[in-house]
């Protein structure tokens, strides 16, 4: 393992605004690969008792951003009802409980991804950054309006110091080895089809 290798035990994953209908705004990526890609991040925050920080943009206020998916709800429980509701505050780290919630994983590397690429994770994740944290954004469990949009933010991050990546190179770090006991809980999630 390298030195700076994000592990069950000092990361957390952060997933943003996966709303129905905020994803059906998106076009830079099939969603039903985005949605099920985001499910196995949650999958994976379970399987290693990872916390998980969710939250969500205007779910109470507006129906078009709509409630997160039900599914994180059946895979996280407690993350899901003690999800973040911002009321419209665009980057989520400057809403007060979003980012205490975040500070309470206790953990400095951070997985994220959310809807959509070039708004609600560029500016959370560049705030994170200039707090300190290390950050991977998984490209594949997030999309935006359209390609040109996503490719550009995932470049803004990355030239800011996240590491662009998707979810089978997060399972795959976090893994290790398919027979070790972290390894034997992540192999179906990373399993294609």
């Amino acid at each position: 393992m390298h030195k700076n290798a994000f592990t069950p035990e000092n990361a957390a994953m952060v997933l943003i605004d996966h709303q129905v209908g905020t994803m059906s705004w998106t076009h830079s990526l099939d969603i039903n690969i985005v949605r099920k890609n985001a499910l196995r991040l949650a999958q994976i925050a379970k399987a290693l008792e990872m916390p998980a920080v969710l939250t969500s943009s205007m779910e109470d206020q507006v129906s078009f951003t709509g409630p997160l998916i039900s599914e994180l709800e059946q895979i996280l429980p407690q993350a899901f009802a003690a999800r973040i509701r911002r009321p419209g505050i665009v980057n989520a780290m400057h809403h007060e409980g979003f980012n205490k919630a975040v500070k309470a994983t206790g953990r400095k590397k951070l997985f994220v991804a959310g809807i959509t690429t070039e708004i609600c994770i560029t500016f959370p994740v560049l705030q994170m950054l200039e707090e300190g944290y290390e950050v991977q954004v998984a490209a594949d469990a997030s999309a935006s309006f359209s390609q040109l949009g996503h490719d550009l933010a995932l470049q803004r991050m990355h030239k800011a110091g996240a590491a662009i990546v998707t979810v089978p190179q997060i399972v795959s770090e976090l893994a290790l080895d398919w027979t070790s006991p972290n390894g034997k809980k992540l192999v179906s999630i990373i399993e294609y089809s």
